[in-house]
């Protein structure tokens, strides 16, 4: 009985801990369905700083899809994605979206998975939404690529601020080869007038762009340290293998940089992670945040913005 007791406490307690942090919007569940509008308290105007990459105006960190859409890179953890898929509901995402722009965030990062599309689309035409949106269409680039020029222009279609190459997509074709389906990727969002980046987890994909000429607009690559107790662990727990050589290559490069699993999903603490990244170079920072990590994460990294001292290269964006 104590222990059932003790867990109701603990659940009460997460939901008016989630409440609070979130900056006041209020949370519910699916049965009680979503409120008329997004529930948030205006943003402070000094909520984040920004920059830019092409003609958008994007803060400093934003939000990462991957908690959204549940795949959380858990390690062996398997019951983490199950665990955020009955969290990270339809109602909750909608939340998320709301507390992310009452906290200065302006625009997210994710890819192409329908259900969470139909979601940001609900967020922007019924609620009146604007945060922005970086998207990764996940079609095969091969061949002449019909079925992922189809996929780029439905998402332009749809209001789609910019759009960049899937890392996945990239180091794959880039490992065999490819780098002229990487520039012609490239070039489909840039004909309809959309501003148009690569993403990689690995470091030869920007080398490759940058001394082959692919005209990209900007790129977003996965940068993190290996001061972690996973990060030997080698399942599913490192995403920059090269830390140092990524920092050092991309000095040299002129384009907006977008750092990704900067928290090494969740192994580096928030101040560890930005410090780390915009000290080494980044522009920005994608982080994947739960609705009642986004008001600290926030103020974390304005912190850490208003403080950096070692940062040599230029910002880029």
């Amino acid at each position: 009985m104590s222990t059932e007791l003790s867990r109701r406490a603990f659940v009460k307690g997460a939901l008016a801990g989630s409440m609070a942090v979130a900056g006041g919007v209020p949370a519910y569940g699916a049965e009680a369905g979503p409120p008329a509008g997004p529930a948030a308290p205006p943003a402070a105007k000094d909520a984040l700083p920004k920059g830019k990459i092409g003609k958008l105006e994007i803060s400093r960190i934003l939000l990462g899809g991957n908690l959204l859409t549940h795949y959380t890179h858990s390690r062996d953890l398997k019951y983490v994605y199950a665990l955020a898929k009955h969290y990270n509901t339809e109602a909750k995402v909608l939340e998320t979206l709301a507390v992310a722009e009452a906290n200065g965030v302006n625009a997210l990062v994710i890819h192409t998975v329908p259900e969470h599309l139909a979601i940001l689309r609900k967020h922007r035409k019924e609620r009146g939404g604007k945060i922005q949106w970086i998207i990764c269409p996940t079609a095969p680039v091969e061949g002449n690529l019909v079925a992922y020029e189809k996929q780029v222009k439905q998402l332009v279609d749809d209001g789609t601020e910019a759009i960049y190459l899937w890392g996945v997509r990239a180091d794959e074709l880039a490992a065999q080869n490819k780098g002229d389906l990487i520039a012609k990727a490239v070039e489909l969002p840039k004909k309809l007038g959309v501003p148009s980046g690569v993403g990689a987890h690995a470091l030869n994909v920007i080398e490759h762009c940058e001394h082959s000429g692919v005209p990209a607009d900007f790129y977003i690559k996965t940068f993190h340290h290996h001061n972690y107790p996973s990060a030997k662990l080698n399942f599913d727990s490192m995403w920059c293998t090269n830390p140092k050589e990524t920092a050092a290559f991309m000095k040299g490069v002129e384009k907006p940089w977008i750092a990704f699993k900067v928290m090494a999903a969740g192994a580096i603490p928030p101040e560890d992670a930005f410090r780390h990244a915009f000290e080494n170079g980044a522009d920005f920072c994608l982080s994947g945040m739960f609705d009642f990590e986004i008001q600290t994460d926030v103020k974390i990294a304005r912190d850490v913005l208003g403080s950096l001292k070692n940062r040599e290269r230029p910002w880029r964006g």
